[in-house]
């Protein structure tokens, strides 16, 4: 007769299966890049993010560095742009004056009680507003000329110092205009010319949108010179395809 057979016992649960296997083909006992005995590879720590660029993060990190600070080309065009603006607004000075010479004179009278237009039905007063939007014009057209002329690639920051610029210029001019003009004080003027005798209005500017005038122009002129003349950016080659048959 033959005796029953026995199972074998099971290995303790702390006893690692893969010992006391010899080692691969190839590798050494004490090799330490054994592969994990699970079978799935090994990650990294959380705490190890070194990145070649040496610090954490690297490529995010390089990027932010890159764009933290405006680089040379927009500091020169902001700087070109301030430029403009204060050259644009020192300039209202000549259109001041001009507009005190141009502008046509509103003569007033007095009766020694109170004071009336010389003329009830002239339009001098209207042809100041008319003198002002008109010289506007023209400096903000000449404005954007020399200026598209000068700086020939540049960019918006350029269109929004000549419309600073031009605003300023127009209130320079303004109040240059009045200051430089008659009095404003037409009672003491009435006073000090006599009863019966004519004598020059203050200079006025009813419509206030003239002061918008000069940047007007100059932002349409420059960006029509830079559309029809300014620089063009190179076209793209086209990849060549091969013509079927071809050799």
């Amino acid at each position: 007769m033959t005796a029953p057979l026995t199972p074998h016992d099971p290995p303790p649960p702390h006893e690692d299966p893969a010992e006391g296997r010899p080692p691969a083909h190839g590798q050494s006992a004490g090799d330490s890049s054994v592969p994990n005995p699970s079978g799935y590879p090994e990650h990294p720590s959380e705490g190890s993010s070194e990145h070649p660029s040496g610090h954490p993060g690297g490529s995010e990190y390089s990027e932010h560095s890159e764009y933290s600070e405006p680089g040379p080309e927009l500091r020169a065009e902001l700087v070109q742009a301030s430029l403009v603006a204060i050259a644009v607004a020192v300039s209202g000075v000549l259109l001041g004056l001009l507009w005190l010479w141009l502008a046509p004179k509103v003569p007033l009278v007095s009766d020694g009680t109170a004071v009336y237009l010389k003329n009830s039905e002239g339009e001098d007063a209207i042809g100041a507003d008319g003198v002002f939007t008109l010289l506007g014009l023209a400096f903000g057209a000449v404005s954007a000329l020399i200026v598209f002329l000068l700086f020939r690639h540049g960019g918006i920051a350029l269109v929004i110092g000549l419309a600073i610029g031009g605003v300023l210029a127009s209130v320079i001019a303004w109040r240059l205009g009045l200051w430089l003009g008659p009095t404003s004080d037409v009672v003491a003027h009435a006073k000090e010319a006599g009863k019966g005798v004519t004598f020059d209005g203050p200079l006025k500017l009813g419509a206030k949108g003239a002061l918008l005038a000069w940047s007007v122009a100059a932002m349409v002129i420059h960006l029509a010179l830079t559309g029809l003349f300014g620089p063009r950016d190179p076209e793209p080659a086209l990849p060549s395809v091969a013509r079927p048959g071809a050799r």
